[in-house]
């Protein structure tokens, strides 16, 4: 308790703001002033009158505050919590991929470096990803860097063309349709939600596919007392919060994301107290990749 009493004082203090995704440890989502996927962070770290963003969450993720807000300070409690998703393409990828393609429009998923978001054109998120390609007025998508959510706007928006990269997120990536037969045969007839970063034939499986904040609500929304959940445990912290009289199962067990729990309210604290790990970025490539995060929250 002391922890998070000191935690509450130097939020005041510094007049900072705690934004946390819904895969972090329960403990750091209890403490935080927002708790939400990347879109709902995304708008929040723009739009705060907070001096101090402590983002809970993955890299790409500081950066984006950073470059919605960079006259801000903006801190991560660890260094070390990457995506390896967000890994796996450069702008050297996106650079080949415009030579390839010339009339296509760059389409790049939030979990991306910021090197990468500056070279894109538009970034957009798991629960805005088919509207915005359905907005954009080109009929030639580059989508990077996930491969599955990709494949499911492709679905969603059959009368473009999309030219996908390869990248994936591993935990997302790992589950198949043998994990939702078994799932099916030891819960059945509850409804089955899961993530689009999920493969294609898993998204085609399942009774609903949608980002975490749209799993979240239609869990509270349904008439069902049980669900069988498809994205990465954390989330289960805020279903039940929301959700006291449902069950919730986990699709398989290994839906976790090291990445996402690396953080401890030790390193929150320690964040505020020492203000650190500072999220800096240059000019050039904030005002670069401003751009495109903008046209995704604007359009």
């Amino acid at each position: 308790m002391q922890t998070v009493d000191r935690i509450n004082e130097l939020k005041k203090s510094r007049n900072a703001i705690i934004l946390s995704h819904y895969y972090q440890p329960p403990e750091i989502q209890d403490i935080a002033d927002l708790v939400g996927d990347s879109f709902e962070l995304s708008k929040r770290a723009r739009d705060t009158e907070a001096d101090v963003i402590l983002f809970c969450g993955v890299c790409f993720m500081g950066e984006s505050a950073k470059i919605l807000s960079p006259y801000k300070t903006v801190l991560m409690p660890v260094l070390g919590a990457g995506c390896p998703m967000a890994d796996m393409v450069t702008p050297a990828h996106i650079h080949q991929l415009r030579r390839e393609h010339p009339n296509a429009i760059v389409m790049t998923y939030i979990n991306s470096s910021a090197d990468v978001k500056a070279t894109s054109d538009i970034c957009c998120t798991s629960s805005n990803a088919v509207r915005l390609a359905k907005a954009v007025p080109n009929n030639e998508i580059i989508f990077v860097p996930d491969r599955n959510l990709g494949a499911y706007i492709e679905k969603a928006v059959p009368e473009k063309k999309f030219i996908l990269f390869s990248g994936y997120c591993p935990v997302h990536n790992n589950i198949s349709v043998d994990d939702v037969a078994l799932a099916r045969s030891k819960c059945p007839g509850l409804p089955l939600l899961v993530h689009p970063e999920c493969p294609v034939a898993v998204s085609d499986a399942a009774d609903f596919v949608g980002s975490t904040s749209q799993i979240l609500e239609y869990a509270h929304t349904s008439k069902h007392k049980e669900l069988v959940i498809g994205t990465e445990s954390g989330i289960l912290h805020m279903l039940k919060k929301q959700n006291p009289d449902k069950k919730f199962h986990m699709l398989t067990n290994d839906f976790i994301c090291p990445d996402m729990k690396k953080a401890t309210l030790d390193d929150v604290l320690n964040a505020l107290e020492h203000m650190r790990y500072r999220v800096e970025l240059d000019n050039e490539t904030i005002e670069k990749a401003l751009s495109s995060l903008n046209r995704m929250l604007n359009t």
